[in-house]
């Protein structure tokens, strides 16, 4: 049952985009919680949650990492293990409204720290925030130019937990409704009074995505074909996906004077994705190439946060048996050391990112605190063509896009290719899985630093301050009960 019900916030997130399950579907989980009969179940319920959570959020690494899947869900999930001993410690039994009310303030607060801990590149990155469900509700996405979606996620804990309350805690439904209508009046009066993205001009932003093509050459020879195709149509810049190019530059310069005269021909430069062995230093990088109409103008960023077991093995001695139960890297990438954010001819300042890069709300804050005006994400999800990854992951953009107020383009090989405006608005129509194509997206651009880029994930540390005071409350308890215990009573 722990399993299933933490599987269940899993449909809130694309494919199936559920969003509005995400405001009731972990109460079954909260209540399974709640109602175990000692605190040790309660850490077993929360571990079992949070490793059916990770396993449906995470299903379409099935065919790549096979059984290890349920391996990595399993350890991960043992992070929800003291959310569980949490929500049992202030709602089981007849709690009253104090209790309640804590309830209200901690369990969202632990539950961000699940995800601040897991969000760590090494553990596999902030994939499945909750929050991230809510990418396409215009009320979450002002949300999260205030506090991030680590903020959306807070609330929609919170709302949950109050649903949990009015279903089994009478004694306390006064301050649920309380706490429920209390994040009414926050939305409304974010929606009324939180500032909101200006605009100052538009950029055109051409992506050109290949599709499902075998091989790199002809990958390569069909987005110089759709590339040819958008001359005359006057873009800004032209953006290829994830690996779009197979070899080094510096090595096969032919091959960077075709790409030259790919630029010459659309009259905009082209960033390209380069994943190939470096001729100046050892390793495999994957890199974003600028190219300009004399070739490579000297602009490139060298991916920083690498897709563990995908693009790396963390501790390959130990855990290198993965690569013969699926699809694990045979050989680890090298890392980059810095963002880079990048000047096109006309002035235009783009801060690229690669692949599930875009996932992290730090690294676009950076490039967008660092002048980027717009965030490019080149990408490519073609092993997981047929499952809710392209979905997933084009969402994302509209999340970086609303906390940043910059418009974001989602470039991938074979889809899903997206974009989006300053306020996480969708711009132009988004390239399926299914098509071939090169779009031009009018983006618009933002003006002005959003409250999340100027304070950052205020909510988080927030959060960390009131598990604190709680767990030196509850430390003070203790030290009180066990002094009056050694007290002698007077006759």
């Amino acid at each position: 049952m722990a399993l299933a019900a933490g599987a269940l916030p899993a449909l809130a997130f694309p494919a199936p985009s559920l969003w509005w399950l995400a405001y009731a579907a972990l109460v079954p989980w909260l209540l399974l919680v709640r109602t175990a009969p000692t605190g040790r179940r309660a850490l077993l319920d929360g571990w079992l949650g949070g490793t059916g959570f990770l396993l449906a959020v995470h299903h379409w690494l099935m065919p790549s990492l096979h059984v290890f899947i349920v391996v990595l869900a399993t350890l991960l999930g043992l992070l929800w293990a003291p959310w569980g001993w949490l929500t049992h410690r202030l709602l089981h039994g007849r709690p009253g409204p104090g209790r309640v009310a804590a309830a209200l303030a901690l369990v969202p607060s632990a539950w961000l720290m699940v995800e601040l801990v897991r969000s760590w590149e090494y553990l596999g990155g902030p994939w499945g925030l909750l929050g991230a469900s809510q990418w396409q509700v215009p009320a979450a996405l002002r949300f999260a130019s205030v506090g991030g979606v680590w903020l959306i996620g807070f609330l929609l804990v919170l709302v949950n937990v109050a649903l949990t309350a009015l279903i089994a805690v009478p004694r306390a439904r006064t301050v649920a409704v309380a706490a429920i209508t209390a994040c009414g009046a926050a939305a409304g009066a974010v929606w009324a009074w939180a500032p909101v993205a200006g605009e100052s001009g538009t950029a055109r932003i051409a992506v050109v995505q290949p599709g499902v093509i075998h091989g790199p050459l002809p990958r390569f020879e069909r987005s110089a074909e759709l590339t040819r195709r958008l001359a005359g149509d006057h873009p800004d810049l032209v953006v290829w996906g994830e690996s779009s190019v197979g070899q080094d530059l510096d090595q096969r310069p032919a091959l960077s004077r075709e790409l030259a005269a790919l630029s010459r021909a659309v009259d905009a430069d082209l960033l390209v994705n380069v994943d190939a062995r470096r001729s100046d230093r050892p390793g495999i990088y994957k890199s974003s190439v600028l190219i300009g109409p004399e070739g490579p103008t000297g602009d490139r960023y060298d991916k920083m946060r690498l897709v563990p077991f995908g693009e790396y093995i963390p501790a390959r001695p130990l855990l290198g048996w993965a690569t013969s139960v699926g699809k694990a890297a045979g050989e680890d990438r090298r890392r980059g050391t810095e963002q880079v954010v990048m000047r096109l001819p006309d002035g235009l300042r783009i801060g690229p990112l690669v692949c599930f890069e875009s996932a992290f709300p730090d690294m676009s804050r950076s490039l967008v605190r660092d002048g980027a005006q717009v965030l490019v994400v080149q990408s490519a999800t073609s092993t997981f063509q047929r499952s809710w990854a392209p979905e997933q992951h084009a969402s994302l953009a509209a999340l970086r896009a609303a906390e940043t107020w910059r418009p974001m383009v989602h470039a991938t090989l074979t889809g899903v290719s997206a974009a989006y405006g300053p306020r996480g608005e969708p711009v132009g129509d988004r390239m399926g899985t299914d098509a071939s194509a090169a779009t031009v997206y009018t983006v618009p651009l933002g003006q002005g630093t959003s409250p999340y880029v100027r304070t950052g994930p205020w909510i988080v540390y927030g959060a960390m301050a009131a598990l604190v005071l709680y767990g030196g409350y509850e430390g003070l308890r203790v030290v009180l009960r066990r002094s009056s215990e050694r007290t002698p009573s007077r006759p």
